[in-house]
């Protein structure tokens, strides 16, 4: 029984009427959901396995879910899971190679039953309806998210039969359905990681399949992106290229490049773990060409192209520009960019590997200064040897060269000439009469050659070249009129920009005059001496004139627009230095030729082409055929920045720019009275800043001047307990004396005041020496305190700025000043007591002297005392000498003090003044707009009555036949009354 079902099954004649497919496959689904044997369950499910192909939509409909339970209960048998796997593999994958095994077995075996025969379907409608297929099945398999987490739990089983099926069907999954697959992996635990570990797997078809798997898992989700590459993704990939050969490897580079492009593109924290861990190095061994590059195989050139990709990812315009200058760097120092430019100018490459070779050195350099000067150093091996430069601009202009390249050469001499104005420099010099060598071939002889040769394409290509040799130059705008071109023989020679123009108005193709408006819009602009040349020629303002006024076809409209904006542009950079065409001629002649409206209209025929948004989405030119070449990206940058202006400035009437020009004035004089007072206060802030160091200089001094006082202070107190004591001691030692020894009353009177005398004396030095010492000390204080007022005075005009800050400062040291000058006073007052004990003493001293009992010690004594006192006397006159500097500096310090209440008062009158400029100034800006709105919103109500006014059939006169016909009326009036006076004097 058993065995005749399987027959059946299995493709063999059983005896009855023959079971339909999807009979069969009801049964087999039964058969795993109610059979109690493994062995049961894994043979039915082999036989679903084999169905599943040719009955993909009854297998999907009706096995799906006992698929997914035996992947959920029978975990412990592999073969089961495997066969499980591989089902739903087969009904969820959409591949080519599977529908062609699919069709080649309908081909070979009939179907099981009628309902496949005969349906007339078109291979379109069958591949569309088994991508539908597979998106229904994934959509009901991603029903219950735990389907993709059991599944990420399968893939940790080693065994080939179940990691291997259970890889190729999540990626399948991913294929259908990427963005809810990536949503389940991310939030899974470790989900990302169990991918990852595909990669170190021994068996290469698992490993190279999980490359395919983690391909898809990374398009577009940064996130997933970020965590793969934090997984080791970089150093694995890199080290999975190495070891299948760079570019010399198989298919299994090229998925190990592509997942690399995945991760580094438009990402910028993988860029920058890419460069931090100096995986821009490894790159450079990829590049390695030997001298015979023929024969080069087609995996080769694949491979080769993506690494050239890579790299072009890392230095990216659309990055960051820091991202980018890094990444530049780096590829120069590790010596990449070398090896590119060595591809650059070997012989043998293919083209389409030149080709990107060429893009890719463009955009390493591009905006680099460093690298864009080694490019210019590098030379082909050519003999004579040439630049690098010169070699691909002789491509570029050669039409017999493929498209491709030539584009690719036009871009890289723009990425050089970008942001670097000594290449710029370098190109225009090549034109310029002095450094012309007529032995070689220069840059600049080859874009005069493609630039009026009768290629349009080199016409284009060179145009806009030469334009990025000017780009925001205004220096090399003004070299490139000297450049003077040699026409024929026996004719003079004419400027490069009068022969532009000349070839302008011959009428050549479309495109040609389209590089050309390009090049004379880019050279004029933001330069009005090119201005003036460019209208000095009487011919080419009624070109543009008649260019603009005609009625031409679509071909011809783009242009029109060019020659609207290049007309716009002599009006907007116009010194009025040419008395014929001023801006305001230019205006009026605009206005009566052309008319304004129709002027703004052909301008906007420029923005509104279908090629002007393609060329400003990025810099490099692609173009699907050469006659959509047309613009250039850096010219749609200047067309945005000039088409509101020029606009503005055609409808402004001479009025208007007066005032204009009258508010510019009065802006300037008040931004230089801004400039002028910021000076000032800047000028200001720097004196305050020295004031404050010097204020904390000459507080630290004088806190150490106040820690010296404290310490005189107590040394005086010390000598005033010792001048106490030794009177006492004195006193008693003069009582003993004269009741112990008994000597008469006059000797031993006159023996204890001589004693008594000697002892004083011997004190009294002492005590003058204490005071000249001190003397001396106060002397140098009162220096310093000199020499802090003359610096106080000094700086009293720049503390003017200072305020509240500054004046609470200088208080403070005047304190200190004058607390000092209280404790100078307290001193001289002892001074002054220690003096009159002195004067006491002498005068008994004196009494003493007076007495018989002189002797030779008392006359040396008394010459010893007169000496002190005259040395006495010159300390007191020095006292005396100093409170009156004291008083000086205190009167002086008066006057500081009102030098800067008047300073303070000065200041705060400036900043009252500058104020109400700055108010005033504001008032006017205001004013001036709302003047400005309300005169265009008048003069546009006046045209529209004046338009209505025409729609109704009415005749409007201009205002200067008006005003003519005003000032006839007048005229006969003033007649009429001449005649009545006359009348009536007769």
């Amino acid at each position: 029984m058993t065995m005749n079902f399987f027959r059946g099954v299995m493709g063999g004649q059983p005896a009855g009427p023959q079971p339909t497919g999807a009979e069969t496959i009801h049964k087999l689904c039964d058969r795993v959901a109610s059979s109690t044997l493994l062995e049961d369950r894994r043979d039915a499910v082999r036989a679903l396995k084999s169905l599943s192909k040719k009955y993909r939509l009854e297998v999907g409909t009706q096995a799906m879910d006992h698929l997914v339970h035996i992947l959920q209960t029978d975990r412990s048998d592999s073969e089961i899971l495997g066969y499980a796997l591989d089902t739903l593999y087969n009904i969820i994958c959409n591949d080519e190679e599977e529908e062609q095994d699919e069709s080649e077995d309908m081909a070979a075996a009939p179907p099981l039953s009628g309902k496949h025969k005969n349906v007339p379907v078109s291979d379109e409608n069958a591949q569309k309806q088994e991508e539908d297929l597979g998106v229904l099945f994934t959509d009901k398999f991603l029903a219950d998210s735990e389907n993709v987490t059991l599944l990420l739990t399968l893939l940790e089983e080693f065994d080939f039969h179940v990691r291997w099926p259970g890889v190729k069907l999540l990626t399948a999954l991913l294929k259908n359905q990427c963005n809810q697959v990536q949503g389940v992996i991310l939030v899974s635990p470790m989900g990302v990681s169990r991918l990852m570990d595909l990669l170190a797997d021994s068996r290469e078809v698992i490993r190279n399949d999980g490359l395919l798997l983690l391909q898809q898992l990374t398009k577009g989700n940064a996130a997933i992106q970020k965590i793969v590459a934090f997984e080791n993704a970089f150093e694995r990939l890199l080290d999975i290229i190495t070891e299948e050969g760079s570019s010399d490897g198989g298919i299994v580079v090229e998925d190990c490049l592509l997942l690399l492009v995945n991760l580094l593109k438009n990402n910028s924290s993988n860029q920058n773990f890419f460069k931090e861990g100096s995986y821009i190095q490894r790159m450079k061994p990829w590049f390695e060409v030997g001298d015979d590059n023929s024969g080069w195989s087609a995996q080769k050139v694949t491979n080769l192209h993506l690494m050239l990709q890579l790299v072009r990812v890392m230095v990216s315009p659309v990055n960051s520009p820091g991202a980018t200058s890094s990444c530049q760097k780096s590829m120069y120092q590790c010596g990449l960019l070398q090896q590119l430019c060595t591809i650059l100018m070997a012989t043998g490459v293919p083209a389409d590997i030149l080709t990107e070779t060429i893009n890719t050195v463009s955009e390493v350099i591009r905006g680099s200064q460093i690298n864009q000067d080694y490019f210019a150093s590098v030379n082909a091996p050519s003999n004579p040897p040439r630049p690098a430069i010169v070699v691909l601009l002789m491509s570029m202009v050669n039409e017999r060269q493929p498209f491709v390249l030539r584009c690719a050469v036009l871009y890289c001499f723009q990425c050089f000439l970008y942001k670097n104005q000594k290449g710029q420099g370098e190109i225009v010099a090549t034109l310029l009469p002095s450094t012309i060598d007529a032995n070689s071939i220069s840059a600049g002889q080859l874009l005069c050659g493609g630039l009026f040769s009768a290629d349009s394409l080199s016409n284009w290509c060179a145009a806009v070249a030469l334009a990025h040799a000017l780009q925001d130059n205004l220096t090399q705008k003004e070299q490139l009129l000297r450049v003077q071109l040699a026409t024929s023989l026996g004719k003079p020679p004419v400027s490069l920009l009068q022969q532009c123009t000349n070839i302008l108005s011959q009428g050549s193709k479309v495109q040609t005059r389209v590089g050309l408006l390009m090049l004379l819009c880019t050279w004029i602009s933001n330069c009005p001496i090119a201005v003036t040349h460019f209208l000095h020629n009487q011919e080419n303002v009624p070109f543009l004139t008649g260019q603009i006024s005609e009625n031409l076809g679509e071909d011809e409209r783009l242009v029109q627009g060019l020659c609207a904006l290049l007309l716009g542009i002599c009006i907007y950079y116009n010194d009025n230095s040419l008395e014929n065409y001023t801006k305001e001629k230019l205006k009026q002649l605009i206005e009566k030729r052309i008319g304004k409206e129709n002027f703004v209209e052909k301008l906007g025929f420029v923005t509104k082409h279908e090629l002007y948004s393609r060329a400003a989405q990025k810099p490099q030119p692609v173009f699907p055929s050469p006659e959509q070449m047309l613009f250039d990206h850096e010219f749609t940058k200047l067309v945005k920045e000039l088409e509101g202006v020029i606009t503005k400035a055609v409808h402004k009437t001479s009025e208007e720019e007066k005032k204009e020009e009258e508010v510019k004035k009065t802006l300037e004089q008040h931004d230089s009275i801004v400039i002028q007072y910021k000076d000032l206060i800047r000028d200001q802030d720097t004196q305050i800043q020295e004031l404050r160091e010097q204020v904390s200089t000459l507080s630290l001094n004088s806190e150490q001047m106040h820690n010296q006082i404290t310490q005189q202070q107590s040394q005086i107190q010390q000598h005033k307990d010792q001048y106490n004591i030794l009177k006492l001691k004195l006193g008693k030692d003069s009582q003993g004396l004269s009741s112990n020894q008994g000597l008469s009353s006059s000797q031993g009177e006159g023996a204890h005041v001589n004693g008594l005398h000697s002892e004083e004396l011997s004190q009294l030095r002492e005590e003058v020496e204490e005071l000249r010492r001190q003397h001396t000390l106060q002397h140098t204080q009162l220096s310093d305190k000199d020499s802090l007022i003359n610096t106080l005075r000094c700086g009293a005009a720049a503390q003017t700025a200072e305020g509240g800050a500054g004046g609470s400062d200088n208080t403070d040291l005047l304190r200190e000043v004058e607390s000092l000058r209280s404790r100078v006073q307290s001193q001289c007052a002892e001074i002054s007591q220690l003096q009159t004990e002195r004067q006491e003493l002498i005068r008994r001293a004196e009494a003493v002297s007076s007495a018989p009992a002189s002797s030779s010690e008392s006359s040396a004594d008394t010459v010893k005392v007169s000496e002190l006192e005259s040395r006495l006397a010159a300390q007191t006159t020095e006292t005396e000498r100093l409170k009156e500097e004291c008083r000086g500096l205190r009167e002086g310090h008066a006057g500081l003090e009102q030098q800067l209440a008047s300073a303070q008062s000065t200041v705060a009158i400036e900043q009252t003044e500058k104020t109400k400029l700055q108010q005033e100034v504001q008032e006017s800006k205001k004013e001036q707009d709302d003047l400005l709105m309300l005169l265009a919103d008048q003069d546009q109500k006046i045209l529209n009555l004046k338009q209505r006014l025409r729609d109704l059939g009415e005749t409007i006169e201009d205002e200067d036949e008006l005003d003519a016909r005003d000032q006839f009326g007048e005229d006969d009036d003033e007649d009429d009354e001449e005649e009545e006076d006359e009348e009536n004097n007769d």
